[in-house]
């Protein structure tokens, strides 16, 4: 296939994410890293090729291309015009919306740990919006339930067993979920005032403490989330179990389209298309990658008494520089830092 890239909606340390269209006007989202630095998007690609679901966002094949004297890894996926949740969230997100959202996440859930695979990196950023709702997204940290393999994911989301260094199966993207829920509801992280991973891990995993539930939200909502947030992991709800909850049973709501229209990938895309003639047309002349997996080294090194942080794997410090770039009005770009 060959495809041109158009303008970037998202960029990282080591990855770049932009717009696409292939040569029979398809559009896509093609996400970009240096073949050397690609072991998380290879493994993304393994798990994204396999899944088949309307609330995982969808896999559009993978190519290698040399760009600018760089040999660079694409994997190609579903274009989601709202951006991710954090985009759509603005303050904006009502309960009903919430409930709506969570529902569709929690079915992705099902969907994926009923082919025993963990996702690991549960959180709003990874949660990709368009006009139908929401659909996981970001499979670079996933695993196999019985894969042994070192504890990945974003430290604020981690689950108290996780970040003891001691399992990472189903019960940990329910949490994850649980502190998702409280980013949508509120806008910020579940853990407010505290930036230090390290001291983020200790207090998750030996302290006894939650995240805190927001006031102001319904009773059946605090007890999703309490369900959700039960530091034991054989105690914890499964995924099945909250398909059931009143919180998010069988309520509909309708959805206010504007709010994903109006997020900032969506102001981009009106103007993206006008330009792409100018991109760059990368084609996948080059062989196309076997995607293998990869042995990811980073561990969870000890807590207590240890300064120093751990050696995340995937994308940790990637989330936290991420940026995304969006329309200035005026056909241009701007970075938000």
């Amino acid at each position: 296939m060959r495809w041109t890239r158009g303008h970037v909606l998202g960029r990282g340390s080591s990855a770049t994410v932009s717009a696409a269209t292939s040569n029979t006007g398809e559009l896509f989202a093609v996400k970009t890293a240096t073949l050397s630095h690609s072991e998380c998007l290879q493994r993304e690609q393994q798990f994204l090729s396999i899944l088949k679901s309307p609330f995982i966002v969808s896999y559009k094949g993978c190519d290698i291309t040399k760009e600018k004297k760089k040999i660079m890894y694409n994997l190609f996926m579903q274009y989601m015009p709202g951006g991710t949740i954090v985009d759509a969230i603005n303050g904006q997100l009502n309960e009903a919306q919430i409930s709506h959202y969570t529902r569709q996440i929690i079915q992705g859930l099902v969907y994926i740990h009923s082919n025993n695979i963990v996702h690991c990196d549960i959180k709003g950023a990874n949660i990709l919006v368009n006009e139908n709702g929401v659909k996981l997204a970001d499979f670079g940290c996933a695993k196999w339930v019985n894969e042994h393999v070192p504890v990945r994911g974003t430290p604020m989301f981690m689950a108290p067993e996780v970040a003891r260094g001691e399992e990472q199966g189903f019960p940990a993207d329910i949490w994850a979920l649980g502190c998702t829920v409280i980013e949508m509801v509120t806008g910020c992280s579940p853990w407010l005032n505290m930036t230090d991973p390290v001291s983020v891990l200790y207090k998750i995993g030996f302290s006894g403490e939650s995240p805190e539930i927001p006031s102001g939200f319904s009773s059946q909502a605090k007890d999703f989330i309490n369900k959700c947030l039960i530091r034991d992991p054989k105690a914890r709800w499964g995924a099945t179990e909250l398909l059931n909850h009143p919180f998010i049973g069988q309520l509909e709501c309708d959805i206010d389209r504007d709010l994903w229209a109006g997020s900032p990938t969506g102001i981009l895309d009106q103007y993206m298309w006008n330009s792409i003639g100018e991109s760059q047309s990368v084609g996948s002349d080059l062989i196309q990658p076997m995607c293998s997996s990869f042995s990811l080294r980073q561990r969870i090194e000890q807590l207590e008494g240890n300064s120093e942080m751990a050696n995340w794997k995937c994308e940790m410090e990637e989330e936290i520089n991420w940026m995304t770039i969006r329309s200035n009005g005026s056909g241009g770009v701007v970075e938000d830092d």
